[in-house]
């Protein structure tokens, strides 16, 4: 099951982590977000102990949004040792998002 990353826990499940990490930042209302929950969910338990994989609600946690200036859902960001590595903005397919895990983990 993917991860919930929120305002409060985002440094230490994020930015402190040593492994790569895909988060997902979406809303409920978002249709092109909920379209790609079950995708996110898929990767991370194929994904499970290697690569990192959580959602962040926009809507619940504007801090985090803000600091990486989210203005489009979906946004999903790819974070490593605390640098963002990589990102796809917009409901995307799956191999999409493999080849942007495989590229970083």
């Amino acid at each position: 099951m993917a991860l919930e990353f929120t305002d409060a826990n985002f440094s230490t499940e994020v930015l402190a982590s040593d492994k790569l990490t895909m988060i997902d930042f979406w809303a409920e209302w978002c249709g092109p977000c909920r379209a790609i929950g079950p995708v996110v969910e898929e990767l991370a338990k194929e994904y499970e102990g290697v690569v990192k994989v959580g959602k962040l609600n926009v809507d619940h946690n504007p801090q985090v949004s803000l600091n990486y200036g989210i203005t489009s859902i979906p946004a999903i960001l790819f974070i490593k040792n605390g640098q963002v590595v990589d990102k796809l903005v917009g409901a995307q397919p799956k191999a999409n998002f493999v080849k942007k895990i495989e590229a970083h983990k």
